[in-house]
């Protein structure tokens, strides 16, 4: 029996965002009787500390408890969790487990443990999902603990996982010895004729084809001062929905002080959906997709979009483009979205010309069966 440690995400079906979304997703396809999971999970009842909960014969969650708040939470949590998933393996003698870390919140601790990870032949892979240490919400200080725990991990994992193939580069040309390999997200692919679609857009009062569609964490590096600022300047007469974490999120205020916002009433803020079958819904009746994230890999939200959204405006930088190729428009400074948004020729021959090559692509190259076997593929 394999098992394998899925560590650093919040859990199993969790409302929050990527990597709880690619969890998720991973798991629920991995179809292999000889193969058993274990999925860390943040949880705040403190009677849940270490224990485990069985989904299935071949999923279990393992629980852990942390008495902090804020950004440090993440950091304790995944540092208690992979002190724990260790002890577990020797505790149960388990020999040739995987353990799976997502994000860099290890640091110099996976340098430790040589001896143990040898005797019970425990292979650590590590997946940097963006280039944490480039994201404008951590101050210097964070920004260089993350560099060094950056070092720190790739130097000591068996195998590092980018999600991108920048990620990948980046990896490989900053530390010439790492073992790397390439996996992106994938994405589900929806059968519409079994979803009343007029009916959930009812439900968030829209209309097809008479929005545009952001989706993704309300921080500075997923443009949204620049998007948001485009958007208000063009003569476009569609609305722009935004969904957002708006309710926990700190940067929405300065969002408003910097542009002004609220006085376009075609922007409108729905705070959060989480129902992956209303998300793909409003998705794919959107007239297109603005994509401004800067920071990471393969964005799952991009994904999605590729595979649903006719037409797709992307955030011009190399994480983006190796997904989108020439399947999708691209912006970058600021006037370079208005004078898309205001080209409304242009956009509907794009998005009769490109969105069925970018459906093509996404069918082809990123769905999570196929995602799955790539895993499979690096923890045989």
């Amino acid at each position: 029996m394999k098992n394998i440690f899925i560590l650093g995400s919040r859990g199993y079906q969790a409302k929050y965002g990527g990597w709880e979304t690619f969890v998720t997703n991973l798991v629920n396809h991995y179809h292999d009787k000889n193969t058993t999971i274990y999925v860390g999970e943040l949880t705040d009842k403190k009677e849940e500390d270490k224990t485990l909960r069985k989904i299935n014969d071949h999923l279990f969650i393992y629980s852990f408890y942390v008495n902090t708040s804020g950004s440090a939470k993440m950091f304790f949590y995944t540092i208690k969790s992979y002190l724990s998933t260790l002890n577990y393996i020797k505790k149960n003698q388990l020999f040739d487990s995987y353990v799976y870390i997502l994000g860099l919140k290890l640091g110099p601790l996976l340098a430790f443990h040589q001896h143990l990870r040898k005797k019970y032949r425990i292979k650590i892979y590590v997946n940097p999902d963006g280039l944490e240490h480039l994201r404008s919400k951590w101050n210097k200080i964070v920004q260089w603990c993350f560099l060094l725990s950056e070092w720190s991990m790739v130097r000591n994992a068996d195998l590092v996982v980018c999600d991108g193939l920048g990620i990948e580069r980046y990896i490989q040309k900053k530390y010439k010895k790492a073992k790397t390999t390439y996996i992106a997200y994938g994405t589900n692919l929806y059968d519409f004729s079994k979803i009343d679609e007029e009916k959930i857009l009812k439900e968030y009062h829209l209309k097809k084809d008479d929005y545009l569609l952001m989706v993704g964490r309300c921080v500075p590096e997923n443009n949204y001062e620049l998007v948001i600022k485009d958007f208000m300047k063009s003569k476009i007469k569609k609305k722009l929905v935004i969904i957002t974490n708006l309710s926990s999120s700190h940067y929405y205020s300065e969002l408003v002080e910097k542009t002004s916002l609220e006085k376009d009433k075609r922007i409108i803020f729905i705070d959060g959906v989480y129902d992956q079958v209303k998300l793909a819904t409003i998705r794919k009746n959107a007239y297109l997709y603005i994509h401004g994230h800067s920071v990471g890999g393969t964005n799952p939200s991009l994904i999605e979009a590729l595979s649903l959204t006719d037409l797709n405006l992307l955030y011009d930088v190399c994480f983006n483009h190796d997904i989108g190729l020439d399947t999708a428009l691209y912006f970058k400074e600021e006037g370079s979205l208005k004078k898309l948004l205001d080209n409304t020729k242009l956009l509907d021959q794009k998005r009769e010309e490109l969105g069925p090559k970018a459906k093509k692509r996404i069918q082809e190259n990123f769905t999570w069966d196929k995602i799955v076997e790539e895993y499979k593929d690096i923890m045989k």
